[in-house]
């Protein structure tokens, strides 16, 4: 599979403190590793622990359960990959506006996929806590999400 690599040289913003380009590189390389390689085994020794909470209510709290859920979407889509279009770093918080597709020749194709945004707060050099807004673009994204949406699968809320 050739996978998108997420460019941080490019996508850097000059402004970012030092603390935020560190956290920056953190959260490039879990989502790398996560989205882009399918690197499970990587993520969890790499990126696990116990404080990670999840604010999109489809997903259990826990790095095993992100990883458990990713997973199952790459079954389902071995060729999805998320192309991170900006970044923004504000202290402990990093935010990706990307664009997901899950079939290698709608990469690039703003009319097919999800466009997403998701955050993520940095505590201690460790992901402890990811939201998300996600927006299915297609016909088919959408019928997706209404057929798997649904599930409250924690408590955490969305803000």
């Amino acid at each position: 599979m050739d996978t998108i690599q997420i460019d941080f040289e490019s996508l850097r913003q000059g402004h970012w403190s030092e603390r935020e380009v560190q956290n920056v590189k953190l959260v490039i390389a879990f989502v790398q590793a996560l989205m882009n390689d399918h690197d499970f085994d990587r993520v969890l020794a790499e990126f696990g622990n116990a404080r990670y909470r999840q604010h999109n209510r489809g997903i259990p709290d826990g790095m095993e359960a992100l990883v458990e859920y990713v997973k199952n979407f790459a079954a389902r889509f071995p060729d999805y990959t998320y192309d991170v279009k900006r970044i923004h770093a504000d202290g402990d918080f990093v935010i990706f506006h990307s664009h997901i597709t899950t079939k290698k020749k709608d990469r690039g194709d703003d009319r097919r996929g999800i466009n997403v945004s998701d955050t993520w707060r940095i505590d201690d050099g460790q992901i402890v806590e990811h939201w998300d807004a996600l927006q299915p673009i297609d016909t088919f994204m959408r019928f997706y999400f209404w057929m798997v949406g649904g599930k409250v699968a924690n408590r955490n809320g969305v803000f």
